[in-house]
């Protein structure tokens, strides 16, 4: 099991005050020497976090890949390509949410996605798509010639907060999911086994899976035993704990969990 480390959330607390500190160019060596597999950076079309000279400075200094998460749009679609990451992952995006909250919808008739991945690949970048647990989202990949895809676990990671208490019952995913516990667990069963099963047939078809979002200390153990799900990409619950132990010692424990 690949750990990516997604290290957006180091911009984040830069933005907050729009200053260069923290730098995330420093993390760069500690994630490595952590020994994490992937950097992941995500360049959001409002530029909310990541900004382009990350971009660039990130892909022309990291050792390990990179992982650039985008979106299908011609003027992200032109950035990504001129700088050549180790892989695009093609993601949806929507201005007002608060993090991505779901997967893409792949269309094998959407043109604009069917010439971002063309343009992608023509310069040799891999293409993953960031898609919910379906076995129609697998096929229309399939279709469209993608290396990767990588399974959005966001309803996954809701049901079990919602049963182990480490999400506030406020939280707009979940804030309508008020379920028996009997329920919840039989849920938590069956997007476990959804993903299992689902990540078979995604293998079995030639594709290479990775899976994301919302996973965190206490429920990765259960995503990191499907034998099919080659790589996971942490950021958000990895750069929180950092500000109590450190990046590195946030990382290992990660990596001993997987």
């Amino acid at each position: 099991m690949l750990l990516g480390v997604n290290i957006d959330h180091i911009a984040v607390l830069r933005e907050a005050r729009r200053v260069n500190d923290p730098d995330i160019m420093d993390s760069l060596s500690i994630v490595k020497i952590a020994g994490a597999d992937q950097i992941t950076i995500h360049l959001r079309e409002d530029r909310r976090h990541i900004q382009d000279i990350d971009v660039t400075k990130i892909i022309s200094s990291s050792s390990l890949p990179v992982n650039l998460e985008c979106a299908k749009s011609e003027d992200i679609i032109s950035i990504v390509s001129a700088l050549k990451p180790h892989r695009a992952t093609i993601v949806p995006e929507k201005r007002e949410e608060v993090t991505t909250e779901g997967g893409l919808l792949v269309d094998v008739n959407d043109d604009v996605l069917k010439n971002a991945i063309s343009i992608l690949q023509s310069q040799e970048i891999e293409v993953s798509l960031f898609i919910d647990p379906s076995k129609d989202a697998i096929n229309s990949a399939i279709s469209l010639g993608v290396e990767w895809i990588e399974f959005h676990t966001g309803e996954y990671a809701n049901i079990y907060a919602m049963l182990y208490g480490n999400l506030s019952s406020s939280h707009h995913a979940i804030s309508e999911l008020k379920l028996p516990r009997k329920e919840l667990i039989q849920r938590l069963s069956d997007e476990i086994e959804n993903l299992e099963n689902l990540s078979k047939y995604a293998s079995d078809m030639g594709l290479r899976i990775a899976a994301g979002h919302g996973l965190n200390y206490q429920n990765v153990s259960e995503i990191a035993k499907i034998e099919d799900i080659e790589e996971l990409n942490i950021g958000q619950s990895i750069i929180a704990r950092s500000i109590f132990t450190g990046l590195e010692r946030a990382i290992v424990d990660m990596k001993v969990l997987i």
